[in-house]
């Protein structure tokens, strides 16, 4: 059965589903949906009726939310399982998955990377306050997740797993502002982890490409 992934070429939610779908080798087609535009396809909002993005079409299957497509990815193929089975590592690898979605994207994505780097290289009004308040929230963030740091190469032992894919991409995002850069390098257990893990050919197969700010 074939595989479409619906998302928006920025968006760093379609980005964590994509580097799933590469981390398990599945193939699929793109379908780009910008969800800021004026005019989504009705064929879209019949998939999506909250009109976000991602969203996946397995056959007859269609699933959205992140976190359900790529669990559905890790247990509908075939590949490297993205999913703890030790109840302590299982509850762990979940627990930094809610944590990147309750209080990690919106300070690293919406505030300090949106205002710092995507919105000036789209000639979009910029809000140095929101940089700031997301600079602020980010070291709680950073601070929690270095505690739950283990001693494996990734975040839950010595196997990449789904909190790995969905804190990479928000970091990914982060570190290309100047100072989210500065501030991340402060906590030492993350920022070894993600020394290693940005240099996956997966990782780097799949970075959204920004346009540079232009002069």
């Amino acid at each position: 059965m074939a595989v479409e992934l619906h998302g928006y070429q920025y968006s760093v939610y379609s980005w964590i589903a994509r580097l799933a779908l590469h981390e398990k080798g599945v193939g699929y087609s793109w379908v780009e949906i910008d969800p800021f535009a004026e005019s989504v396809p009705a064929s879209y909002l019949a998939t999506h009726p909250f009109k976000r993005v991602p969203a996946l079409v397995h056959g007859a299957f269609v699933v959205y939310e992140t976190g359900a497509i790529t669990r559905y990815v890790d247990e509908a193929f075939e590949g490297p399982k993205l999913q703890r089975t030790q109840p302590t590592e299982r509850a762990r690898c979940n627990q930094i998955i809610s944590i990147v979605d309750s209080y990690a994207y919106w300070p690293l994505v919406r505030q300090v990377f949106s205002h710092s780097v995507f919105r000036p290289r789209m000639k979009r009004p910029v809000d140095d306050k929101e940089i700031r308040r997301g600079l602020d929230a980010a070291v709680r963030v950073f601070a929690a997740l270095e505690k739950l740091v283990g001693e494996g190469q990734y975040l839950c032992g010595n196997d990449l797993s789904l909190a790995d894919i969905h804190l990479a991409p928000m970091i990914g995002s982060f570190v290309l502002a100047a100072e989210g850069r500065e501030l991340f390098e402060k906590h030492l257990g993350l920022h070894n982890w993600w020394l290693a893990l940005s240099q996956r050919p997966g990782y780097l197969a799949t970075i959204p490409r920004i346009p540079e700010a232009s002069a």
